[in-house]
């Protein structure tokens, strides 16, 4: 791939799904595109130029969607930055709990790759409300790319991820898929709804604020604007008195949208 044409990939990247591919990701986006390349027959996956073609004159999603799969990275894993974990356990949810009149809790999800941190917040709003029957807890899980929902969809695991949960949760939210397997519960993946979401679409279609966004360790794939506008987003679509997470190396700029800082990485709309 020439410099000329891996730029051409980077702009229609950074346009369509707001993350920046910088010089060094060049031979990343090689490799990937070279294994699509050769596992299909299809003739606009002939070669890099042909594919981009495909890209700019494709209408129907299908090959935004096949470039999404292609060049996103999903590393997560259960528990992961757990003092946010323990704050959403030990802080928000009692809040919610308190405040909430219509026994309705709005969790959002953003950027859930293949489902471990959406299944980590399920689990614990499932324990913390197990004694208090007739609330909705449903928790939307949006992500890019297909193949990372699909995977989260299944709730389908190496049994070795149990090593670093609590016992009562391996016992109550896991079962086992065959060997070295782990599946999620139908219960708890029934708690979970999984959409494929563009962060970067103009409009967001949600009828209802959230009262918990977590969106985290993607925005650094972002440039400045984009992020700016993500997070004002964001704070439109939270509850007063709503929480925001992000990733540790992530920051927020409170002069351009007014939130409070609650702890590293955790934000409120007052």
């Amino acid at each position: 791939m020439t410099e000329q044409l891996f730029r051409r990939y980077a702009d229609y990247v950074e346009t369509h799904f707001g993350i920046r591919l910088p010089a060094e990701k060049k031979t990343l986006l090689e490799t990937r595109l070279f294994k699509l390349f050769n596992s299909s027959d299809d003739p606009e996956f002939k070669d890099a130029e042909s594919f981009l073609a495909y890209l700019c004159q494709d209408k129907s999603g299908r090959a935004d969607n096949i470039l999404a799969d292609a060049i996103t990275t999903n590393h997560t894993f259960f528990m992961r930055e757990k003092d946010h974990f323990r704050y959403f356990s030990e802080a928000v949810l009692p809040y919610w709990a308190g405040q909430s009149g219509e026994k309705d809790l709005r969790t959002w999800c953003a950027a859930c790759s293949t489902g471990e941190e959406a299944y980590t917040l399920a689990m614990l709003i499932q324990d913390f409300f197990a004694l208090q029957p007739g609330w909705d807890l449903s928790l939307l899980a949006t992500d890019l790319s297909r193949e990372a929902l699909a995977t989260a969809r299944q709730g389908i695991y190496e049994q070795n991820v149990l090593r670093e949960l609590p016992l009562h949760w391996q016992r109550q939210y896991f079962q086992p898929a065959g060997p070295g397997r782990v599946r999620i519960t139908s219960e708890l993946r029934a708690q979970v709804v999984y959409r494929q979401f563009n962060l970067m679409e103009p409009y967001f279609p949600f009828k209802r604020r959230f009262h918990t966004i977590f969106c985290r360790n993607v925005m650094i794939y972002f440039d400045a604007p984009t992020r700016e506008a993500l997070v004002r987003k964001f704070y439109e679509f939270l509850e007063p008195g709503g929480f925001l997470f992000i990733g540790h190396s992530e920051v927020i700029d409170r002069n351009t949208v007014p939130f409070a800082y609650v702890m590293p990485s955790v934000y409120r709309r007052m």
